[in-house]
């Protein structure tokens, strides 16, 4: 049994083409020392024990330069130029078109502990050993979805805000980015007379894929590596191909790349992996995409698939003391719509909970003593005196918010799986921004939730699995 948490501290219009990009990609480097690739957009992602992989998107027809700590470095393809066919999507045909990627994709490995890190006189962000400092975003793309009829006014920076967050996030000055999941929201054509979303992009190729991440993330990416976590957005059947070109730290494999739908189930998922945070901590990522929450019935695909990533998951928790697991659906997280006047609950992902519960009914290795994760648009906070690891939902960073206000104590109905207590629970319903995470101790975190200019909305600390926060509903 885990001591009693003491109380925190009080408070104190787009197209192919990448040049309009370059005064926000670059951020002024080409002024002081020009690039032979000025339409380039470079970029770090963090995979396997925490491998650094530079990425490179370009107009250019070859790779451009690397150096790591002044030695040169070649650039690998990882994806040419394409139009990939038509394949089906979670939209109806009429209301679906070929990804279109005309840009060259590059990838090279940075060595491990590397100092500095540059492409054609671009400085690159690159890790550090123990990242202190960590912004968590997520759920950040402008929806345009035709099935749900819902169109966010993705002209609008203050209805759709991800590159002021991106921009605060970044003056935050973080060692380290996880990206929860859910960048590609531009699904569907604009409807013809809305002026709130007129000219985007759409569909699941390159040019959306820049208006919904890196054109607004643009700064961040910047500031430091990222973790990408796969969110449902991501895949086959709607923006997976993206996803492996794009953000996936490990290769690109045909029948992995989501281009034909008779690989989905290969395209789909992929193991979890660990990325170490030093001092006996890691983070566990799990691609999530194909879950499910309406359930599984015994021996389906997903079913199965998730069993194993159980397994792979208690296996890789051994190699620390403290874990933080990375989902892009909560596992143990809580929302609600409001039908008739009364709540119509959304508790943790069915899907997972069935899956993993399986392997063991306590749903998670007992390394693991937070879950940090997307999908619900909110921030939210839960601790259970039950011994489950804390969950926090960071879906609130650009995409059109949830806004139906949640209770300050959670009711029996409600509580997210069988078999959980929930001792402290925190929301902010209806508000855009970010999380920070600073590590104090060797299980112990300090969580500040910033709104969309990087200002102060609530504090929380971790402390083994057991968490709590200042302000139940944040207004």
């Amino acid at each position: 049994m885990e001591p009693p948490l003491s109380s925190p501290r009080p408070f104190r219009s787009l197209t192919f083409s990448l040049l309009p990009l370059v005064p926000l990609a670059l951020l002024g480097a080409c002024a002081t020392q020009p690039a032979s690739h000025p339409d380039m957009i470079a970029y770090v992602v963090i995979g396997e024990q925490g491998a650094a992989i530079a990425r490179v998107v370009t107009a250019a027809a070859s790779c451009p330069a690397l150096t790591a700590d002044g030695t040169p470095l070649a650039m690998a393809v990882r994806a040419l130029p394409a139009t990939l066919a038509l394949r089906p999507t979670g939209s109806k045909p009429e209301d679906s078109k070929p990804s279109a990627f005309p840009l060259l994709t590059c990838e090279a490995a940075l060595p491990a502990g590397a100092a500095s890190a540059s492409v054609d006189g671009q400085a690159l962000p690159v890790p550090r050993a123990a990242p202190q400092r960590i912004a968590v975003l997520g759920d950040t793309g402008c929806r345009l979805k035709k099935k749900d009829n819902d169109f966010q006014e993705c002209n609008d920076p203050q209805l759709f805000p991800f590159a002021t967050v991106a921009a605060a996030a970044a003056a935050w000055k973080p060692d380290l980015v996880v990206h929860v999941g859910d960048y590609h929201y531009r699904e569907n054509a604009c409807p013809e007379g809305n002026a709130g979303c007129a000219g985007s992009p759409w569909g699941y190729g390159w040019d959306a894929w820049n208006a919904d991440l890196f054109q607004p993330a643009a700064p961040l990416l910047k500031a430091a590596p990222w973790v990408a976590v796969r969110g449902n957005h991501e895949s086959c059947d709607r923006a997976g191909q993206g996803w492996w070109r794009l953000l996936d730290p490990r290769p690109l494999l045909p029948g992995r790349d989501c281009n034909a739908a008779v690989n989905d189930t290969n395209g789909d998922y992929s193991d979890p992996y660990a990325v170490p945070l030093g001092g006996d901590a890691q983070l566990l990522v799990i691609d999530t995409a194909a879950t499910t929450w309406k359930g599984y019935k015994p021996g389906a695909v997903g079913y199965e698939k998730y069993r194993d990533t159980y397994r792979k998951l208690e296996a890789l928790s051994q190699q620390a003391a403290w874990n933080i697991g990375l989902t892009h659906h909560p596992i143990l997280g809580v929302g609600a719509e409001l039908k008739n006047g009364a709540y119509e609950w959304h508790k943790g992902d069915l899907g997972l909970q069935q899956s993993f519960g399986s392997v063991n009914p306590r749903l998670l290795p007992d390394k693991v003593q937070a879950m940090v994760s997307g999908h619900a648009h909110l921030w939210e906070q839960l601790s259970f005196s039950s011994g489950h690891p804390s969950q926090f939902v960071a879906g609130f960073s650009g995409s059109a918010e949830d806004t139906v206000p949640l209770p300050a104590a959670l009711p029996p109905e409600a509580l997210p799986a069988p078999g959980v207590a929930v001792e402290h629970f925190s929301t902010w319903i209806d508000g855009f921004g970010f999380m920070g995470l600073e590590r104090t101790g060797p299980g112990d975190w300090d969580v500040t939730v910033f709104d969309r200019h990087g200002q102060i909305k609530n504090r929380c600390k971790i402390s083994g699995k057991r968490s709590v926060c200042d302000v139940a509903q944040v207004k």
